[in-house]
């Protein structure tokens, strides 16, 4: 029983990642089709329609914007379509999220910042692991954070969820992982492991 219970874990393990990235892509996928497809079998003849152009086209359009972005005159549409969007209850709160998430994954000036590290909590040994998300604090009021201070995003394991808190530089120590390995340990409690078992290694566990 117990090694039927390993082999059904081990198959449990190889398929799931597997079936959720590839439900994740179908979900993108068919959200593309569902808003692109209809337009196009209105516009196109229905013996030129074909299932998939949607996605196709979505993923065109994305491209476009991303060229067009570059011209200046866009560019001003597109701030001023977003100084109105962050007029607007409620959904001010939601844009305003997502745009300055998108652009803290983006890109940054800052070399310190994305930087995985080790926080420690309080004067005991506990020590949890966390992003600097911030290293300065000047564009902020007054009190969130002073010299020598940083903001660490420490997130929840088994959930898309976390704290940001202000600490000292001091009580940080940067560690060698990147910001996918540092997600995947927190996000599954330690249990992930940067590189692969060395063969045989499974047996010895």
């Amino acid at each position: 029983m117990k090694k039927v219970r390993r082999i059904f874990l081990a198959g449990l393990m190889a398929i799931v990642p597997i079936a959720v990235t590839l439900y994740v892509l179908y979900w993108i996928g068919s959200a593309a089709e569902g808003i692109f497809g209809p337009l196009l079998s209105r516009a196109l003849p229905e013996r030129y329609y074909k299932p998939g152009m949607g996605l196709v086209v979505g993923v065109v359009v994305i491209f476009a914007v991303g060229v067009l972005v570059h011209f200046w005159f866009v560019r001003r549409l597109m701030r001023y379509g977003g100084h109105l969007l962050s007029r607007i209850p409620l959904v001010k709160t939601l844009y305003g999220s997502v745009r300055d998430l998108m652009g803290y994954f983006s890109s940054s000036d800052d070399k310190d910042v994305n930087q995985v590290a080790m926080l420690t909590l309080g004067d005991g040994p506990a020590r949890v692991i966390g992003v600097v998300t911030r290293t300065h604090f000047d564009d902020l009021p007054s009190g969130m954070g002073g010299e020598g201070d940083v903001a660490v995003f420490v997130p929840m394991s088994y959930q898309m969820g976390g704290f940001t808190l202000i600490v000292p530089r001091s009580k940080v120590q940067p560690i060698d992982l990147t910001f996918e390995e540092a997600m995947r340990l927190s996000l599954t409690a330690c249990m992930s492991t940067r590189k692969e078992l060395p063969e045989g290694a499974e047996d010895e566990i």
